[in-house]
């Protein structure tokens, strides 16, 4: 999402005259767009603007330094009070105001703060600047009305609205005319999507109908919201993607009910169970939480069951940090040790290691059609891109193919999180 509203700023500031500058050193604005989910980033901006301070302190070729996004709508005191050199907080939904606040930057020298939570603020005629991209990112819906009890997202970002139908396609049909074929829609929980009588499943259906586009991802979906009528689209549908992001947080009912996720393990386990069966080829990734107040050892437990029960292809793991303003920080001790934290982590990760290994091995033998991104990162003699499962695959390059193509790839091996494989010429190969 901060990368799509990333290429809305840039869109905003090229429509008021600016240029986007590839070179730091050169730039005469510059902002750092932010999220506030871990305590973490919050320290990671402020450290990276202390090391672009220089830039606009000594230097003084940055005219105009700003920070963006949940961060200054989270903690503007703090950041007004160490990174006193800003010139501009911006919250994201004030995007629009950006080129009149660095006007009066420079005219008044007064720090310019915007943090308004615009519950009708869509960005509807604004396209993202993409430029060059093969797949790129729309946001369908904005903000959250769930209050998962340890989220600060409806906080910072403000409460749930869907764009229409209409922003969402014109956005679409601009991209795909600009060279892209791989569409990711974007919300906290797309599952909620409604807009003139539309939900979430016929908007997939809606614009997978968009000429030209050959692959249709989403994310994210919530296990309390997720239909039958989705599963079917993503079964049927031959440009929607199968694979599925599935946050269940926690594998334990009584920590699912502090967290305030409205569903329990049988519950989030029986929708998996079809799920798969319904689109047996399906990959699944989801998110999960260690440590939230009062998780005993049982229920950590029930955590690493549900992982198992799940086969998962990948997950993020965190460790739970407090996050001001949330429910559980003011209603809920955090009484797990850092320590037993720690190692609950680790646990996790070795596990998700292991099924990462059987699920994404299971594709060696298989030819699979895969979108190229990009050189390897390793090895410049080969080539890097997804399956429609979002499985990463290397592969020798060559002459005939370059990125934003689509190849069929014999899958020879899996190796850590990878396939490796080699180009194949046999119709249309198996998704």
């Amino acid at each position: 999402m901060n990368v799509y509203d990333s290429e809305l700023v840039a869109s905003i500031l090229k429509t008021a005259g600016y240029e986007q500058s590839l070179n730091i050193h050169k730039a005469e604005v510059l902002f750092v767009n932010t999220c506030a989910i871990r305590e973490k980033a919050v320290e990671r901006v402020i450290n990276k603007m202390h090391q672009y301070a220089h830039l606009k302190v000594k230097k003084g070729k940055v005219k105009v330094a700003g920070i963006l996004g949940c961060i200054p709508q989270y903690s503007s005191e703090r950041l007004k009070k160490e990174l006193p050199f800003i010139d501009i907080l911006s919250g994201p939904d004030n995007y629009d105001k950006l080129p009149q606040m660095i006007n009066d930057c420079l005219k008044s020298k007064k720090m310019q703060e915007k943090l308004v939570l615009d519950k009708e603020q869509n960005y509807e005629d604004i396209l993202p600047f993409t430029e060059n991209k093969h797949s790129v990112f729309v946001t369908v819906m904005r903000g959250c009305n769930n209050y998962c009890s340890y989220c600060v997202v409806p906080y910072v970002r403000g409460r749930e609205r869907s764009r229409s139908v209409k922003s969402i396609l014109t956005e679409v049909k601009n991209a795909v005319s600009n060279g892209v074929t791989e569409v990711n829609l974007l919300g906290q929980n797309v599952n909620s999507y409604s807009s003139e009588g539309m939900n979430f499943a016929q908007l997939l259906n809606k614009v997978s109908e968009v000429e030209g586009l050959k692959r249709l991802r989403f994310a994210t979906s919530h296990p309390k919201d997720i239909s039958d009528e989705l599963i079917q689209v993503m079964a049927v549908n031959p440009k929607v993607c199968k694979h599925l992001h599935l946050p269940f947080q926690a594998g334990s009912n009584e920590v699912l009910k502090r967290m305030n996720r409205g569903y329990t393990r049988e519950e989030y386990l029986s929708n998996i169970e079809k799920i798969r069966k319904i689109i047996p080829d399906i990959a699944i990734t989801t998110d999960i939480i260690v440590g939230f107040p009062d998780e005993s050892d049982e229920d950590f437990e029930q955590t690493l069951d549900v992982m198992r029960r799940s086969g998962f292809d990948n997950s993020f793991m965190f460790i739970y940090s407090e996050r001001e303003l949330t429910h559980a920080k003011k209603n809920f001790r955090d009484n797990v040790p850092k320590k037993v934290k720690a190692e609950r982590q680790k646990k996790v990760i070795e596990l998700q290691k292991s099924l990462s290994i059987e699920q994404i091995g299971r594709d060696a033998g298989k030819t699979k059609v895969v979108l190229v991104e990009s050189v390897s990162k390793k090895r410049k003699s080969e080539l890097m891109g997804r399956t429609e499962q979002n499985r990463i695959v290397i592969f020798e390059k060559t002459n005939e193919v370059a990125e934003g193509d689509y190849v069929n790839v014999l899958i020879t091996r899996a190796e850590g999180l990878s396939l490796f494989g080699k180009i194949v010429n046999n119709g249309e190969g198996s998704k």
